[in-house]
């Protein structure tokens, strides 16, 4: 699949071409991006007030200051590169996997289930996270 690549504030962004074409796949992207800055304006800004956010087998957060305060204190280590590697949307549902890298060399694979208040509008109500620490020999 074809990838276009970007660089926001120090992080090396590789997303799939076909992710600028759809409102919501651009949102996403922008959403993961601020998430990974620490961009809590435009966090609050793609979602509700009253989001709740479900990072599976770890822990729930509920509104979009609890979101960043997570953020905030769990991302430690600079984030240097995200690889989306597939966008799904469909109504108002929304699914992003892909990998993240930490300055200090850990790797995570991701995959976040979103939903939207409605089809038509591009605020997120609710995300699901699974996250695994990738092993270093699978990190590269």
């Amino acid at each position: 699949m074809r990838q276009i690549h970007s660089e926001e504030q120090g992080i090396k962004i590789a997303s799939p071409l076909d992710c600028e074409n759809s409102p919501k796949k651009k949102v996403l992207k922008e959403f993961i991006t601020a998430c990974a800055i620490k961009d809590f304006h435009t966090i609050s800004t793609y979602t509700m007030k009253d989001i709740c956010w479900n990072i599976v087998n770890d822990l729930t957060v509920h509104g979009n200051e609890k979101v960043t305060e997570v953020l905030e204190l769990r991302i430690t280590s600079k984030i240097v590169q995200i690889d989306i590697l597939n966008m799904i949307t469909h109504g108002k549902m929304a699914s992003v996997n892909g990998t993240i890298k930490f300055e200090d060399h850990t790797t995570y694979s991701f995959c976040n289930v979103y939903t939207f208040v409605s089809a038509g509008k591009n605020t997120i109500k609710d995300i699901t996270t699974y996250a695994i620490k990738m092993d270093e020999c699978f990190s590269h």
